[in-house]
């Protein structure tokens, strides 16, 4: 229901009004409220939060229509307003429409005029307000989906090609928050889910000033991908930034004093990026997968808290740039061959 507020000191208007608009008022298509001057109409405003046009008209007592105008504009900016006015010569129109005024009718009105004037009027204000939802909704899906996404969303192919890959070479990194499963298996979930958002949005920052992209969370993991150039050092300084970032947060007292640590697991490498899911069910994850990606994984199962691995490859690529050291051969899960792994100090 569209809701118009009148704002005309003739009190024959409102029962004029009311007669004229009554099919669409049945049909609860619009709902009118009215105001005798503008100091009533502000007062009907400021209570009424959802008022989607003003019909006004200029010359009335206390404050007039050209004052309300610029009233409206200052505190609701996105409130449409039309003067309805029998002075409607060529001063007052310039007057009204710089303060805001959508549109002009003049008096005596003509009630077909201004039925299909409100109908143009209500259809710009529902565009507007789809247009505020579309910005919600697409700031609220920049927090839920890969950049990555959101441009592949807005590329013409995107519908022929939803569910093409492509090799890329890149580095991947897991990041765990140790011992965090034993707290949330006590603590009430409100609190572990303050407590994960805490560490999260730590890490998330270290992770994206360092050039990473937030490929999910996992319970109590991140997974990051590093791209283009350098990839292999930007997921280094991006784990050694989350490293002394986590360590800089405060014990949680009253959960055996958990203090938050990380074990950081990275791997360099070719994998396969995409969408990946089905389709059919519109259920679908763009993400990275492949051996190198899994590696990451088993990396991150076997470093310890604060601890850093990398691959020999990965260590060869970045020897001259950080301080390592050697750990030596370990046997992965899943994997058939032991990795030989260091681990990076700073």
């Amino acid at each position: 229901m569209s809701k118009i507020l009148v704002v005309d000191d003739e009190p024959d208007l409102e029962v004029l009004i009311k007669q004229k608009f009554r099919k669409q008022i049945r049909q609860k298509e619009y709902e009118f409220y009215f105001a005798e001057n503008g100091n009533e109409a502000l007062k009907k405003l400021n209570e009424l939060q959802d008022i989607d046009i003003v019909l006004s008209d200029i010359n009335m007592p206390e404050m007039d229509g050209l004052t309300l105008l610029t009233k409206i504009s200052e505190f609701k900016p996105l409130l449409k307003s039309v003067i309805v006015s029998a002075y409607g010569d060529m001063e007052n129109i310039r007057t009204a429409m710089n303060r805001g005024a959508f549109d002009f009718i003049t008096k005596p009105i003509n009630f077909e005029d201004l039925t299909l004037t409100v109908e143009k009027t209500l259809k710009h204000v529902r565009h507007i307000k789809e247009t505020l939802q579309a910005i919600k909704e697409n700031n609220i899906l920049k927090m839920y989906v890969d950049e990555n996404v959101l441009n592949f969303m807005d590329s013409r192919e995107y519908e022929s090609a939803i569910t093409a890959n492509e090799t890329i070479e890149a580095s991947v990194m897991f990041a765990d928050l140790c011992g965090f499963t034993k707290i949330s298996e006590n603590a009430p979930a409100d609190v572990v889910v303050g407590m994960l958002n805490t560490y999260f949005d730590v890490m998330a920052k270290a992770i994206i000033d360092h050039g990473g992209i937030i490929d999910k969370f996992i319970g109590d993991a991140v997974m990051a991908v590093f791209k283009g150039d350098f990839h292999i050092d930007h997921a280094i300084e991006a784990a050694i930034a989350v490293r002394r970032e986590v360590r800089k947060l405060p014990k949680i007292e009253g959960e055996n004093d958990f203090q938050p640590k990380v074990s950081i697991g990275i791997k360099s490498g070719e994998m396969i990026s995409g969408n990946i899911g089905s389709s059919t069910i519109k259920r679908l994850d763009f993400t990275v997968v492949g051996d190198t990606v899994n590696t990451a994984a088993r990396l991150q199962d076997a470093a310890g808290p604060d601890q850093i691995l990398i691959s020999e490859g990965c260590f060869q690529n970045v020897k001259e740039a950080f301080n390592c050291n050697k750990i030596g051969e370990i046997t992965l899960k899943n994997k058939a061959k032991p990795l030989t792994v260091y681990e990076v100090l700073e």
